[in-house]
């Protein structure tokens, strides 16, 4: 049967690949890089960057693929989504079936660790649903962007006896912080939903392109540094055409 590796590969540097990533790569007969366009070829070229300088396996070869760029929301958040996992899943399929043979492994390079705000391991399950193509499945973990962040920052997470929170720039723009965690994280915010937080004493560690050369870095109260990030953010996404950044949101209370 076909053996699909899932395999995280850190949030940008290349030295966040643990042995174990660099074992699966090595097991590949093919490795599936995506492409998202020259936008973000950054992210492509960084994946190739890892196969040049992990990769022995001479036997091993790597297929690139375009990936459908997400429609705007409409008529909902979900459903937009939905149909997009469906259109990648469709093509992750033809890559299993045309690209392996029965007996073949194959890899897909994840960026940060498959388990956090990836949708790899949901398309595929859609695509063993769909009864075409059999495979089993491994995942290999890998350095997230939370992580990289808290290093960066040279912080821990949470303060002693205090809940982390987890969520999108688009829940935190809804619903706030929470009553019951001193320390939110926020990911996917493409509208610096920081800006919304009531608090202005709340304070932010901010990073994006974690990892990387191109690697910023701001911290301070929402008051001192909100403004500063939103621009400083803008203008780096400017500059290279496309951002990723997250935060983390700590309640003044908890400060100290």
């Amino acid at each position: 049967m076909r053996n699909i590796l899932v395999i995280g590969i850190g949030a940008g540097n290349l030295e966040h690949m643990t042995v174990q990533a660099i074992n699966g790569l090595n097991r590949a007969d093919v490795l599936f890089i995506p492409d998202k366009g020259a936008r973000k070829n950054d992210l492509a070229e960084l994946r190739r960057e890892i196969c040049d300088r992990f990769v022995t396996n001479p036997d091993s070869r790597r297929v690139e693929f375009d990936v459908p760029v997400r429609a705007e929301p409409a008529p909902s958040y979900e459903a937009t989504v939905d149909d997009w996992h469906e259109a990648i899943a469709g093509i992750y399929e033809a890559l299993i079936r045309d690209e392996l043979g029965e007996d073949g492994c194959g890899a897909f390079l994840i960026w940060g660790d498959p388990s956090l705000y990836d949708s790899a391991l949901r398309i595929l399950e859609r695509v063993r649903q769909r009864g075409n193509v059999a495979f089993e499945l491994e995942v290999i973990p890998g350095i997230t962007a939370i992580q990289a962040l808290a290093a960066s920052h040279a912080i821990a997470l949470n303060r002693i006896g205090d809940p982390i929170h987890i969520t999108t720039g688009r829940r935190l723009a809804e619903q706030g912080l929470p009553d019951n965690a001193g320390s939110t994280i926020v990911m996917l915010d493409g509208k610096c939903a920081f800006q919304t937080v009531a608090d202005k004493e709340t304070t932010i560690y901010w990073g994006a392109y974690l990892g990387t050369p191109d690697e910023i870095v701001v911290s301070g109260t929402l008051a001192e540094v909100g403004d500063v990030i939103a621009k400083t953010r803008e203008d780096a996404r400017r500059r290279k055409g496309w951002i990723m950044d997250t935060y983390l949101l700590r309640k003044p209370a908890d400060e100290g």
